[in-house]
């Protein structure tokens, strides 16, 4: 099959198509027939060497397709089921890959490869951020980070169905009007706005409960700011870089902040949690109150490419690969 490898950490150049042979299943696994390949930020840490992985190395954990092969003592699946995944193991750049059953989620008819190789690991880490992580509710105004991205325009669709207002930021006046067509009540471009003071002016100089920052070391110290007392960071992402080291002591001069700094797997650590998180966000879908903007394809080939356009910042909504 075809399959995207790299032997060295670095950027994007790093990344080249192999032919390489994908063996059997092993018990436990299922092979999943690739349909569509989900690109993401965590792609570009672990291909950087910012999360190391072992070398050489394939790409990408989420993917989604059908079931053609299923390794000794599968139960529960069967062959042509359409299935999704998005915590690995870690290859999904490829045309296939063997996956542990207990890590995918069954699709139903409504949700298309594209849209679930889009929505699996944004939606499902917008599910844990805003219901789990810090419980999002009605009356609630919350600041969400990178607000036209992959995980930003499902979340502030979904905070807005949760009743909440949300102050999103963006990286450029472009991205206003996109961000405020998928929940955002107010947009701040974070390198024109004050931002900090903005959201203080907004909330009537008391800041917000939670703030959702996925940006890293650019709007941390910011972040740590917006927060009303007893509020919470959850910092999720370093697209910026990661935050430098700080002094907890920070935390109670600003206010008894409460700091986070979660990953999905923890919170889909078992088939059940990972099951239940996945039919929560089909049924926000099927809802309408979350539409999944794929506004990206690339071919699987052109993997660099995808990775350019994603450091450049110019990329909104999802971008997938197609085999």
């Amino acid at each position: 099959m075809k399959a995207i490898r790299f032997a060295k950490a670095g950027g994007p150049e790093v990344l080249a198509l192999h032919d390489v042979e994908l063996p059997p299943p092993a018990p436990g696994q299922v092979r999943v027939r690739h349909g569509a390949i989900g690109v993401n930020f965590i792609d570009t840490y672990q291909r950087s060497g910012l999360y190391q992985v072992a070398l050489p190395s394939g790409l990408g954990l989420e993917a989604a397709g059908t079931v053609d092969a299923l390794g000794e003592g599968v139960t529960g699946l069967k062959l042509g089921e359409r299935v999704g995944y998005c915590s690995g193991p870690i290859g999904a750049y490829a045309e296939a890959n063997n996956v542990p059953a207990d890590k995918v989620v069954k699709l139903p008819a409504s949700v298309s490869d594209e849209v679930a190789a889009a929505c699996l690991l944004k939606g499902m880490t917008a599910q844990y951020l805003l219901k789990r992580a810090f419980k999002v509710g009605p009356g609630q105004t919350i600041l969400f980070h990178s607000a036209a991205g992959g995980v930003g325009l499902i979340a502030a669709q979904w905070a807005q169905h949760l009743g909440a207002s949300v102050i999103g930021t963006v990286g450029s006046d472009a991205k206003i009007e996109l961000a405020k067509a998928h929940g955002c009540d107010q947009v701040l471009n974070l390198r024109m706005d004050d931002w900090v003071a903005r959201v203080r002016e907004l909330t009537n100089g008391e800041g917000v409960p939670v703030v959702y920052d996925s940006v890293g070391r650019d709007t941390f110290a910011g972040s740590l700011d917006c927060l009303a007392a007893r509020g919470m960071l959850v910092s999720f992402g370093n697209s910026s870089g990661p935050v430098p080291a700080f002094e907890p002591a920070i935390l109670s001069a600003k206010g008894s902040l409460y700091l986070t700094r979660p990953t999905l797997f923890h919170y889909t650590r078992t088939a059940r949690e990972l099951q239940e998180t996945a039919e929560d966000l089909f049924a926000a879908i099927a809802s309408g109150a979350v539409k999944i903007e794929i506004n990206q394809r690339f071919a699987l080939k052109d993997a660099r490419a995808a990775h350019d356009a994603l450091h450049s910042r110019k990329t909104t909504g999802a971008t997938v690969l197609i085999p």
